[in-house]
């Protein structure tokens, strides 16, 4: 698989235990490459390691704030391989990939395996990894860090945000602890109602 637009690599392979729960395929990319962003932080796919912990797919799929302990509907066994900019993860569940819309908590299978996966991103990736907040990001002078996600305000999921949102850079842990909040809030709340969200500390 050839991989452009690599913006950052991760550290060397030091969670080798790791793997062998992996899928083949994504324990045999990860033993090429152990993680990366491409697109300036379009796209990171986690690497087997213990640091740092915001690159570290154990962190994101055994640790504290682990996306299946964050939402009912991520299951244990989901492999939290990626995310895009705005902290949506993409899964692994029996061989296909799905995403979480981390607003909401809602999880839709893309109907493609990694490799396939892999290829649609390498097509087309402003249509299919939702690349406009980056480029817009982007536009205004703004660039994402190593560690980074974009946070969106208001969120993308209200009605409010057709009429534009302000996009910032913040901590990728900071940024997944709020979406994963704000899920929670949204959970039991019907279409249409107004909500207020409380920030995380």
């Amino acid at each position: 698989m050839q991989l452009e637009q690599v913006t950052f690599t991760g550290p060397p392979l030091t969670d080798g235990d790791l793997l062998v729960r992996l899928p083949a395929n994504l324990a045999g990319l990860l033993r090429q490459i152990n993680g990366f962003i491409q697109f300036h932080g379009g796209l990171h796919v986690r690497g087997a390691c213990h640091e740092p912990d915001w690159h570290s797919l154990r962190d994101a799929w055994d640790g504290e704030a682990a996306f299946w302990r964050l939402y009912p509907e991520v299951n244990q066994a989901d492999v939290p391989f990626a995310e895009d900019c705005m902290g949506d993860q993409f899964l692994l569940r029996d061989g296909v990939t799905h995403k979480l819309a981390a607003e909401t908590g809602e999880v839709e299978s893309l109907g493609v395996g990694l490799r396939e996966f892999f290829e649609a991103v390498a097509a087309d990736p402003v249509e299919f990894l939702s690349l406009h907040p980056l480029l817009q990001h982007q536009e205004d002078g703004g660039q994402l860090e190593p560690g980074q996600l974009l946070a969106a305000y208001p969120p993308f999921c209200t009605t409010e945000s057709a009429d534009g949102v302000n996009l910032a850079p913040i901590s990728a842990g900071e940024r997944r602890r709020f979406l994963a909040d704000m899920a929670a809030q949204l959970r039991d709340v019907p279409d249409g109602d107004t909500i207020e969200f409380r920030g995380v500390d």
